[in-house]
C-alpha cells in the first residue's frame, strides 16, 4: 500500500504557516488539533517544521525581541518527508529509524499535501498482516480448495 491511499486523512491534519510568520502564530496553531506545523517559504514549498518542543525551547529562554522570533529562526530545517508514491512500509521504517511520529507528505516540488501520523501507517500495516495471515491459514488448512 502507498501513502496516496492515506492522503485524505493526512490532508485533515495539514497545518501550514509562512516562514516569515511569528513563533507566537505557530504556538496558537499547535494549541489545536495538530502536533506539527509545516513551515513554507514564499513559494509555498516545505522549508521546515515547528513542534511544541521547538516553541517551548525558544520561549524558555527568550527575552525582549527574541520572544517575537520568526518561524524561520526556530524551525527544524532537516525535515523527513514522504511523497504519495512511497510505500507505507518504507515510510514506517524511516519514521522508526528517526524516532518520529509525524511525517509531512509533499508533492514532487515539495509542496505540502498533508501530515501523516505513525498510528495511521501502523493500522494499515497491521490490517495487511492480519489479512495475509488469514489467507495463509486458509491455504494451509485447505479451506476453499476441493
Amino acid at each position: 500500500m502507498f501513502v496516496e491511499e492515506l492522503l485524505p486523512k493526512a490532508r485533515e491534519r495539514l497545518v501550514t504557516m509562512a516562514d516569515n510568520g511569528l513563533l507566537i502564530e505557530a504556538a496558537k496553531l499547535l494549541e489545536g488539533r495538530t502536533e506539527l506545523v509545516i513551515v513554507c517559504n514564499s513559494e509555498g514549498l516545505l522549508a521546515g517544521v515547528i513542534t511544541k518542543t521547538d516553541v517551548v525551547k525558544q520561549i524558555s529562554h527568550c527575552q525582549g525581541a527574541s520572544c517575537m522570533a520568526q518561524a524561520a529562526a526556530v524551525m527544524t530545517r532537516d525535515v523527513l518527508h514522504c511523497e504519495t508514491r512511497d510505500a507505507l512500509a518504507d515510510v514506517w521504517a524511516r519514521l522508526k529509524q528517526r524516532g518520529l511520529k509525524n511525517i509531512p507528505v509533499v508533492d514532487q516540488q515539495r509542496r505540502p499535501l498533508g501530515l501523516l501520523h505513525a498510528r495511521d501507517i501502523l493500522q494499515v500495516l497491521l490490517s495487511e498482516a492480519e489479512s495475509d495471515e488469514a489467507l495463509l491459514r486458509d491455504y494451509v488448512m485447505g479451506v476453499g480448495y476441493r
